[in-house]
Parts: structure tokens; C-alpha cells; sequence
């Protein structure tokens, strides 16, 4: 079960099984964590922050390549979770993506600084990207967002 802002909706993603009072129930649920975790401070500052400490965790020795400009929020990531400019080291993380939890939000923050380093998906960019502990786990997750609300996201 997620919860995320599509634009100024709030899409909720849970299971069809459910019954009309568990649909109410967690809804009301879901909405309540994201209004919880929007409030906490997903600024552009706290989310640069948050992409210094993952690069020295998870790329401490290409301290200099994964060292980025800038790391922003943006509305405009219709097709991608985020996405990097190495010429210029910025990062854009797409907004989406707030309300989701928090180890997947990590994984698509190294993901982006992970191309800092290397431009492409090759076998030395995934290698930096399997350093995070949750990285398949979150890839799924991501998926199956995408899958489950109709999006047409990639890794990139």
C-alpha cells in the first residue's frame, strides 16, 4: 500500500481485495502518513542533505564525482523517478515520489548519484547502485507503482 501526489491528487495504491469499510479505513490511513511525511520537511535543502550523507555512506571513495550541486524537487518528471545532469552535477528528484517510503526515496536518490559517477547503466554504475542494502527491493517497489497506477516510468 502506498500513498503519493500525483499533481494535486493524491493517488492511493491498495490492495483490490479489499472491502468498502478496509478501502475507507486505509485510505484515510494513507492519506494521514503522507500529510505526516510532507509536513517533516521535504524541502530542497533537507533533500540535498539527505543525498550528502547517502553518497559519503554509499560512495565515500568517489567523494568528488558524487558530490552534487544541486538536489531539487520538480513537478516536471512526467517519465522518471529523477534524473541527473553530470556536466553540471544536478540532480532532480521527481515530486511524486514524497509520499513513498522512505528507503525507496534513498534508492532513487543513490540511483542519481550513482550516475554521477557513471553517465550510463553499465556493469560499474549497477555495482554502486547494489551498495544500497534495499536496491532491489525498492526497484520492485517502484515497479510495481508504475505498473499498478498505469505510469509509464523508468529507471531513467
Amino acid at each position: 500500500m502506498s500513498a503519493y501526489r500525483d499533481g494535486e491528487r493524491v493517488v492511493v495504491l491498495i490492495p483490490a481485495q479489499f472491502s468498502g469499510a478496509e478501502e475507507r479505513e486505509w485510505v484515510d490511513k494513507m492519506v494521514a502518513r503522507l500529510a505526516a511525511r510532507e509536513r517533516r520537511g521535504h524541502t530542497d535543502d533537507a533533500l540535498y542533505e539527505r543525498a550528502q550523507r547517502l553518497a559519503e555512506r554509499y560512495l565515500a571513495e568517489h567523494s568528488h564525482a558524487a558530490t552534487p550541486s544541486s538536489v531539487k524537487w520538480v513537478r516536471n518528471q512526467n517519465g522518471r523517478w529523477g534524473s541527473c545532469t553530470p556536466a553540471d552535477q544536478s540532480i532532480r528528484i521527481s515530486e511524486r515520489i514524497q509520499g513513498f517510503p522512505d528507503w525507496v526515496i534513498d534508492y532513487v536518490i543513490l540511483h542519481e548519484l550513482a550516475h554521477l559517477v557513471v553517465s550510463n547503466h553499465n556493469a560499474q554504475f549497477w555495482a554502486l547502485v547494489a551498495r544500497y542494502p534495499r536496491a532491489e527491493r525498492a526497484r520492485g517497489y517502484l515497479e510495481g507503482v508504475s505498473s499498478a497506477a498505469g505510469l509509464g516510468f523508468s529507471e531513467d
